[in-house]
């Protein structure tokens, strides 16, 4: 299978093209033969969609808007199987997982097709102010105008549409990057989106490297917002290079769960091996450090260990399988340095911590501290730190203690202390007892610190895709 890159329709897939090929990351198969984009489509896909945005999508009506996203949606649930196939083999997602993750496509464009009629203004009080009788303010939201959409492997559907749905929905075009390793179920989307009926330059599809494709895109003068998910360092770049562009930046973390001792254990240790390893840990969100008061700490960890023990890692093509590859070879390598650093420095394996090609086993470690990798950075892979503590201040501390604050997850059976704990801890979401993996697509989803700037979640991110306008009027009469 070759695709290239999709501009006003037409498909970009020259053999004189330079090429790449995306490799199944279980089996190391061939899936898709990759006909890169140049620095000259860029410019061709983003000034396209500068002229659809003024001669097409700025004067669509939201009914039709929201028509054809709603018939979007039901495509990609007709479709749920061979999108769902595709991730797994693209990604290496248990399978089990990638039909979930269509599932939750599916709400994200409904939500969108919803929204779309729906996106409102509001009346100013103009004679609030001395000399403003006589006067009506209102304030509309009008789309930008093209969207920079950049999208990771770890969520090729779900993510891209968390950006291409509220994207069209506010009325503005898209020029669509995903990731080089996961671009097929992007591709089959681009595609689902013209049988939908969105015309042609709405929706371009950019199939390329950061460096050829990613960078002049960011960078156009004709590109309004950049909606980017990724790297920490990728992102820093993106923000010092957007000059007056509206930038949203979905960025690295590594997520703290605290415990206290009046936790339902059960609850929690059910909840955090999933919120650890789903998707080998390639999670923005994944359980990586996990605070347990030190009443319970034993009787957690034990439990934990043994849960996590029962995981069938093997082959994502199986519904039976838990857990299956990382995403390339040289990321479960990285990944086991990090864990062997940590051992030399003192850190103890108490389950997994062997790798096999691109499998890592599951991996809980103890006895970290706050200067080894697995606790100081985003691991992005199964392995959690289990960390005991004393008191509320002492793990509100140590759960601050980290340049990221994307989501947290707090067990217990006092409210009040849910939500003074809450209220303290430095992320853009806290949940209370379920943990900090679990993401609805209808709440503000983004982070503080350097884990980014703005909010996804469909309503927030149209907010964040359109701009302000107001509009006065001085009456006749008095």
């Amino acid at each position: 299978m070759r695709i290239g890159s999709i501009i006003n329709g037409k498909e970009r897939k020259e053999s004189n093209r330079d090429k790449i090929e995306v490799q199944n990351p279980f089996h190391d198969e061939v899936v898709a033969e990759l006909a890169l984009a140049t620095r000259v489509d860029v410019d061709e896909a983003v000034r396209n969609s500068f002229d659809t945005f003024h001669g097409t999508m700025k004067g669509m009506p939201a009914y039709r808007r929201a028509a054809i996203l709603r018939k979007a949606a039901d495509l990609l649930e007709e479709r749920m199987e061979d999108f769902a196939q595709t991730i797994t083999v693209e990604a290496g997602k248990p399978i089990t997982f990638s039909r979930a993750e269509v599932e939750r496509s599916v709400q994200v464009i409904r939500f969108a097709s919803e929204l779309a009629k729906n996106i409102t203004g509001e009346v100013i009080p103009m004679d609030a102010a001395i000399g403003g009788e006589n006067r009506i303010g209102m304030i509309k939201r009008q789309p930008l105008g093209v969207v920079a959409a950049i999208t990771p492997f770890n969520f090729p559907l779900n993510l891209s549409l968390h950006k291409i749905a509220p994207a069209l929905a506010a009325g503005n075009t898209i020029v669509f990057k995903p990731a080089e390793k996961t671009p097929v179920s992007a591709y089959k989307l681009v595609q689902l989106f013209h049988d939908a009926g969105l015309p042609e330059g709405v929706l371009n599809l950019l199939i390329g490297t950061g460096k050829e494709t990613g960078e002049p895109l960011t960078t156009h003068d004709k590109v309004h917002k950049i909606t980017f998910t990724g790297s920490l360092p990728v992102g820093r770049e993106i923000r010092k290079s957007a000059d007056f562009k509206k930038v949203t930046l979905e960025l690295g973390s590594n997520s703290p769960n605290i415990i206290f001792e009046d936790a339902n254990i059960n609850e929690a240790v059910d909840a955090l091996v999933k919120g650890a390893f789903s998707f080998s840990g390639q999670v923005c969100i994944s359980a990586q450090r996990i605070y347990v008061q030190k009443e319970i700490y034993d009787q957690f960890l034990q439990q934990f260990i043994q849960e996590t023990e029962q995981l069938s890692v093997g082959d994502p093509k199986e519904t039976s399988t838990d857990i299956g590859p990382m995403i390339t070879e040289e990321e479960a390598k990285r990944a086991k340095l990090w864990i062997d650093d940590a051992v030399e420095k003192g850190a103890v394996i108490q389950t997994g911590g062997d790798r096999d090609g691109t499998i890592l086993k599951p991996t809980i470690m103890t006895d970290v501290d706050r200067n080894m990798k697995v606790i100081a950075k985003e691991v992005f892979a199964p392995i959690v730190s289990v960390i005991p503590f004393d008191t509320e201040d002492e793990v509100v501390g140590y759960a601050n203690d980290s340049i990221y604050g994307l989501q947290a997850g707090v067990f217990t059976q006092d409210i009040d202390r849910a939500l003074r704990v809450a209220d303290q801890l430095e992320t853009g979401g806290v949940w209370i007892n379920e943990v900090s993996t679990y993401r609805q697509d209808n709440h503000p989803y983004g982070g503080v610190k350097q884990s980014g700037l703005g909010r996804e979640g469909v309503k927030y991110a149209i907010d964040e895709m359109t701009e302000m306008k107001f509009i006065g009027v001085k009456l006749n009469g008095k």
